[in-house]
């Protein structure tokens, strides 16, 4: 017969466990409650984005593809001359993308009057032109937007962030609320969910198992998407570079990357003073940059000489090749005098990733930024872009990121169908509060790391937390 005193101390520590499992699953409910439609339009995007290229291949395929003669290209100056004569005057080219494909039209895209981009494509044998596309309106960049920042501009894209940092509670809290031990002890539902369960238990089972099958994979697509994100990305870029660890600067003759400064009559004089006026990788008409390079500056060129002769972009593409650039890439066009042709290569393997800023009169490179010139952060996150993309290795990766994708978006959908079962009507069916507030000293210090990490997602919390005191301090669970 245990002593009183045994049976006090069981039962204050049986108290303590249910307090503290109460606890994690309020806030795994809240973090569910906001991130749970966000990630099914996560889901759904991504996995569409991910098929990117069989999908518009198919989708645009009288302007994308063409029969292969077997017969010699037109030069692609040739083909830009007849996509320009195609568009409405005052349209500007700003890119030519770069295929080896013999099947492959030949994409430009141009900056119009009226402030939107389009592409052009014209067939490489005969330099018909073939049809046009918007650059802001096609289908993939739809869907890029949405899983960006829901069309939404700026709100948006901090509202997609928020998901994502709230993500991480939601993986942690779940991990622990599925935690088997001693005071929790079931045959089944850890590794496989028991299928002989009935209502809402089978649902908790599918929910449970699921989640923690999907958690390491949801927490990479966190992790590697955030550093893309508009405001916590950026900031993070910035750290990142200070301390050595991100892109190369953007300096003549720094981060080790190889460059050669232009000459006397292209800088400016005072320097610094025109620093803050440069155009960045970022700020060019190019489908995609690397994370790497996006905040680095473009060079100036020379001043156009006496006699003005430009590298053609056959030649560009030709220098391109002896860096080991080959096949899908961009080419943004020169904008001005001093402008330069920008090479952007951000192919499946980071190890590839190189960019060349090349003077559009001389053909000097001056500046050749490769993956060995990033910095161990960038070259990591360049990887997890690779990964998260479906990109690193083939279609393989393209099925095992649609998979997590989809099966996220199952966890939301499985985890509203038991809020719906187990919510009264007219309340918000929040799990109720415990008596005693359980130390949690690690969570607490999790959560606040979290939050100096992610400063918008310190902010949330610090408003739930306020919310769920007001409204709900009163409301209090029999322990």
């Amino acid at each position: 017969m245990l002593a009183p005193n045994s049976i006090a101390a069981a039962a204050t520590s049986n108290a303590e466990v249910v307090a503290h499992r109460r606890t994690l699953w309020r806030w795994h409910f809240y973090a569910g409650l906001f991130v749970m439609p966000l990630l099914i339009v996560l889901a759904i995007t991504g996995t569409i984005y991910c098929f990117q290229p069989q999908i518009e291949p198919l989708l645009y395929r009288d302007r994308m593809v063409v029969a292969d003669t077997h017969g010699p290209q037109l030069s692609r100056d040739v083909l830009l001359a007849k996509a320009v004569a195609s568009e409405p005057r005052g349209a500007v080219p700003t890119l030519a993308q770069i295929e080896s494909d013999r099947t492959r039209s030949a994409e430009f895209v141009f900056r119009l009057p009226s402030g939107e981009s389009e592409s052009v494509y014209v067939d490489p044998y005969d330099g018909a032109v073939l049809g046009k596309l918007s650059v802001e309106h096609r289908l993939m960049k739809q869907v890029r937007n949405l899983h960006r920042g829901l069309m939404m501009g700026k709100a948006g894209e901090l509202l997609m962030e928020l998901a994502g940092c709230w993500t991480l509670v939601m993986i942690g809290t779940g991990v622990a609320l599925w935690w088997p031990d001693r005071t929790n002890a079931r045959k089944g539902g850890v590794w496989l969910p028991r299928l002989s369960l009935t209502g809402r238990a089978w649902w908790r089972d599918l929910h449970a198992v699921g989640g923690i099958w999907l958690a390491i994979g949801a927490l990479f697509f966190v992790l590697s998407g955030l550093p893309w994100s508009g405001s916590w990305g950026k900031e993070f870029k910035a750290l990142a570079t200070s301390a050595s660890l991100g892109y190369p600067k953007g300096a003549w003759g720094e981060a080790h990357v190889h460059s050669t400064a232009p000459g006397a009559a292209a800088k400016p004089a005072d320097e610094h003073a025109m620093h803050g006026m440069h155009m960045t990788m970022d700020d060019l008409p190019l489908k995609q940059t690397p994370w790497a390079v996006g905040a680095t500056e473009v060079p100036d060129g020379v001043s156009a000489p006496a006699s003005a002769g430009h590298v053609s972009i056959d030649d560009v593409v030709a220098l391109a090749a002896k860096q080991g650039v080959t096949d899908d890439y961009g080419i943004a066009l020169p904008g001005k005098p001093t402008g330069v042709y920008t090479v952007s290569y951000f192919p499946a393997d980071p190890r590839d990733e190189r960019t060349l800023h090349i003077d559009q009169y001389n053909g000097r490179v001056l500046s050749d930024i490769s993956y060995a010139s990033y910095g161990r952060v960038a070259q990591w996150i360049s990887y997890g872009t690779s990964l998260h993309m479906g990109r690193y290795f083939g279609f393989a990766n393209q099925i095992v990121c649609s998979a997590i994708s989809l099966g996220l978006a199952s966890l939301a959908v499985t985890g509203f169908i038991m809020w719906m079962k187990r919510r009264p009507a007219r309340t918000l069916g929040s799990p109720a509060r415990p008596v005693k507030r359980p130390p949690m000293r690690a969570w607490r210090g999790g959560l606040t790391l979290l939050g100096v990490i992610f400063p918008l997602m310190g902010a949330t919390m610090l408003a739930v937390w306020c919310f769920d005191r007001l409204a709900f301090g009163a409301r209090r669970a029999v322990a």
